[in-house]
């Protein structure tokens, strides 16, 4: 998937080569924030790996290190709403389509998140930083973030439910639910890999992922196995 910010048509050679620093900044930036941590990482690693003097950076980030984190989360949760968007629409007629949907869309957010398992690492604890300081401002970015997700699904599950698709429980709760349970996976993932042995850890694979996550929310805990005497 391309990122938003790489997208040139329409622009002048000017623009084209402002942008083209801009993503070779923020390029450099993600490289070094997963190798180094956001704490320990320095306006003038960025540089260096970028090739830049470190008063470039300030000419397209007035906010330094910090003002490059937001832009990669921007273009982070922008890539995530486009996802959503292309797998799951509200456009499904049945239950087979919505668990479908919400099968291929999780499979994607998996592939997603190995793609780039050392960023998202730094972004889980980063965002949660920022969701829990004093900073009103920032907590409220994470929390914008979080509602332009639920806007993507919620008209999914509300016409799902007018067609008696889905239960009539509170719509925004089951979004809420998905999207948790989403996350939850990919916490577990990205603890389990950042502290064991990749190698020797039970790792599920995006595919595994997607139909464990699946099943659980669409067919639920209890089945028709036959408890243990």
């Amino acid at each position: 998937m391309p990122s938003p910010s790489t997208d040139t048509a329409g622009l002048s050679r000017r623009e084209r080569e402002r942008l083209m620093r801009r993503t070779a900044i923020l390029d450099a930036a993600r490289e070094v924030f997963a190798e180094q941590g956001y704490g320990k990482a320095t306006l003038d690693e960025i540089a260096e790996r970028a090739e830049f003097g470190k008063g470039t950076l300030y000419n397209y980030f007035d906010d330094g290190k910090e003002g490059i984190l937001f832009a990669i989360l921007d273009d982070l949760y922008d890539e995530i709403i486009a996802l959503m968007q292309a797998h799951f629409r509200p456009d499904a007629t049945s239950a087979s389509s919505i668990r479908t949907a919400f099968r291929e869309m999780a499979v994607a957010g998996f592939n997603y998140y190995e793609e780039r398992r050392d960023l998202f690492f730094i972004v889980v604890k980063e965002c949660n930083r920022m969701l829990f300081s004093d900073d009103p401002d920032r907590a409220r970015y994470i929390m914008e973030q979080y509602n332009r997700m639920v806007e993507v699904l919620l008209p999914v599950i509300e016409e799902a439910q007018e067609h008696g698709i889905v239960r009539s429980l509170p719509a925004e709760a089951i979004v809420h639910t998905l999207l948790g349970n989403l996350d939850g996976i990919m916490m577990h993932m990205t603890l389990e890999e950042r502290w064991e042995d990749r190698d020797q850890a039970d790792i599920m694979t995006p595919e595994q992922a997607a139909d464990f996550i699946t099943s659980l929310l669409f067919d639920g805990l209890v089945g028709t196995v036959t408890p243990a005497t």
